[in-house]
């Protein structure tokens, strides 16, 4: 089983939005995938409630699970594990980033928001795990993506080259327990997810090849 983490400790830079997408990338990419919500807002947990799937299955729990949700993933057959945290740079925070494969950091190309990465990048440096900005709520069409890159990379930041841009299919898409990729296939934001879930794929070392109407083998 691999384990994506997304981190980060300021609100509003699109964290639940990067992990519920990614949980059902992997599930629509054949994966069997479980989604663990360790923020008190359950945001991830109050989707996964109207989602009609029955995959990926979404658990809310308190950090000190961790622990024991990822063993019992792991018993009952789970690929890929994500988990949402809250937002905050805390002990659950590490708890999360420690159980990773894959740190990733959703971060605004703002000011404010690219200041505020630091206090995750150090969470990653003592787990010593990768750990990987993932650009979001970006505009289209600015020059402003580009420049937040190399800012970043420029303070020795590893950037993932997708971005995640402002796109209402985002909105939208999670009002009724889906993603982009189910309320748009066809759609830029559907394109953007599939381009980070391939990405991520390949950091965490996930095969590929999995057909993407691979059975469901029962809830994780």
């Amino acid at each position: 089983m691999r384990t994506i983490a997304v981190i980060s400790q300021k609100g509003g830079v699109g964290k639940s939005t990067v992990a519920v997408h990614l949980a059902v990338a992997g599930t629509l990419a054949g994966f069997r995938t479980a989604l663990v919500d360790l923020d008190p807002q359950a945001t991830a947990r109050k989707w996964g409630d109207k989602r009609q799937a029955s995959e990926p299955e979404v658990v809310g729990d308190h950090a000190e699970r961790l622990p024991q949700l990822a063993d019992a993933a792991r018993a009952n057959g789970a690929d890929l594990l994500v988990i949402d945290t809250a937002p905050n740079a805390d002990r659950a925070s590490l708890a999360a980033a420690r159980a990773a494969d894959l740190i990733l950091i959703p971060c605004r190309p703002a000011a404010f928001d690219l200041e505020a990465i630091e206090a995750t990048r150090d969470l990653a440096t003592i787990a010593k795990r990768p750990a990987w900005v993932v650009l979001s709520s970006a505009p289209t069409r600015s020059a402003i993506v580009e420049e937040a890159r190399r800012g970043l990379e420029g303070q020795g930041a590893q950037v993932a080259p997708q971005v995640i841009h402002q796109r209402v299919a985002y909105s939208y898409a999670v009002i009724d327990g889906r993603t982009a990729s189910e309320y748009e296939p066809d759609g830029k934001a559907a394109e953007e997810v599939a381009a980070l879930f391939a990405w991520a794929r390949v950091q965490v070392g996930l095969p590929a090849g999995v057909q993407a109407d691979k059975k469901t083998r029962g809830r994780v």
